[in-house]
């Protein structure tokens, strides 16, 4: 018995042994849980690219500021998550069962861990208070309602406490009419420190502050409404007074065109200096976004990208944000950045204070998992760039191997 034992014990150490051996496999390479991907990486499917099992999926963005710092506002493009309350599998909070569309998986908090900087978000008049609604007809019914918007907005400011150099933008699709209320509930989520000022917002085209001077003075929240009599009553920036947009839903979807949103000026103007491309189906299918953000994504941009002047989309506005069959949203953005920014394919390429197209190789970026308040998410820690970090880390998995090896061939 005493040999059996002392058995189990090397063979259960062997296998937690081998857990530690950082794994190798890269994007697109099959999986069957997330600790067989590589750093940077988790475990997905992909149907509508034609896969047969799971494969190994990015999963976070870089973001910009954290590689070329200081610049304008709007030299940089942004991750937006279209509808990011309208989560797949949140429970009823009326009791009764909800009939709507879904367009995320994740938490806001999640959204906002992995690299997402902008969401949008549907307000609505219901129950005496302002709701998030996926709804219709601007009416918040018992079966399209998610929960009271107060929540989300509590998961940003505690986003950005965590997180004083982040920056987070909120487009209100506004169905909200009682006087006062939408300033109330920004107020009684504590974001009004956060709040950028419209005086301070830049009109006909002209440049924004740098990133650096917003955080400085604490103006991490941009909230824009589509409801153009709230920039009076109550002090919240009228969208399209600032931002540029293309069309939404299908028509935004089409690679032969990008027409301008009705209420935007044209997408080659320069009254605005900001420019939102939407990228989403009228009707959202889980399934479907993968191919949706893998390849026509960066057909769209091209299209867009000449539709507006040769303007880059400082946000990207799509469903089910890591869906993909491989890189997805995160490598277009991270492409349109180093191009912008650094001149390099990447902004992972990018040298802080180094001329325009003195790039550098990079690895993939490393993944950490953590949890804030239950929810679990991934973040950035670092780039694997170093050659002897990668000596390093092959030394200690040689010595776990070998370790193991030993152990299992020890005579018992």
């Amino acid at each position: 018995m005493a040999r059996l034992s002392r058995r189990r014990f090397l063979l259960s150490l062997h296998v937690a042994l081998l857990l530690l051996v950082p794994c190798s496999c890269q994007v697109g390479d099959s999986c069957s849980a997330a600790r067989d991907c590589g750093v940077g990486l988790y475990c997905g499917d992909c149907a509508a690219a034609g896969r047969t099992r799971p494969s190994c999926i990015r999963d976070l963005a870089i973001q910009p500021t954290t590689i070329v710092k200081g610049l304008p506002f709007n030299r940089y493009s942004w991750l937006v998550t279209h509808n990011s309350f309208s989560i797949v599998g949140e429970p009823s909070r009326t009791g009764v069962e909800r009939v709507t569309f879904y367009n995320q998986e994740d938490t806001v908090t999640n959204q906002l861990r992995n690299g997402v900087r902008g969401l949008m978000l549907d307000m609505y008049d219901f129950g005496g208070d302002v709701w998030l609604c996926h709804s219709l007809q601007g009416q918040c019914y018992n079966f399209t309602a998610f929960e009271p918007a107060i929540d989300t907005l509590k998961e940003v400011e505690a986003f950005l406490s965590e997180n004083p150099t982040e920056i987070v933008t909120i487009f209100i699709e506004d169905y909200v009419h009682a006087p006062m209320r939408l300033s109330k509930l920004f107020t009684a989520a504590d974001l009004m420190k956060y709040w950028y000022p419209i005086s301070e917002m830049p009109t006909s085209g002209q440049e924004w502050p740098t990133v650096t001077d917003m955080v400085a003075k604490n103006h991490r929240l941009l909230v824009f409404t589509s409801d153009a009599s709230k920039e009076s009553s109550e002090g919240i920036a009228y969208q399209w007074s600032y931002l540029l947009e293309n069309e939404s839903g299908d028509p935004g979807i089409d690679p032969s065109a990008c027409p301008n949103r009705k209420e935007s000026q044209p997408l080659n103007s320069r009254s605005a200096s900001l420019f939102m491309q939407n990228y989403f189906p009228t009707i959202p299918v889980e399934s479907e976004a993968c191919k949706e953000n893998s390849v026509g994504l960066p057909q769209m941009v091209q299209t867009c990208y000449a539709a507006a002047g040769n303007r880059i989309p400082n946000f990207i506005a799509v469903n089910f944000y890591m869906r993909s069959d491989g890189g997805g949203v995160f490598d277009v953005q991270d492409r349109i950045n180093g191009l912008t920014l650094c001149g390099c394919n990447t902004i992972a390429a990018c040298q802080a204070g180094a001329p325009a197209g003195a790039c550098k190789n990079t690895g993939a970026p490393n993944r950490t998992t953590s949890s804030v308040n239950g929810n679990v998410y991934s973040g950035t820690v670092e780039f694997k760039t170093s050659a002897s970090r990668a000596s390093s880390t092959s030394t200690w998995s040689n010595l776990v191997i070998s370790l193991s090896l030993a152990l299992i061939l020890k005579p018992f």
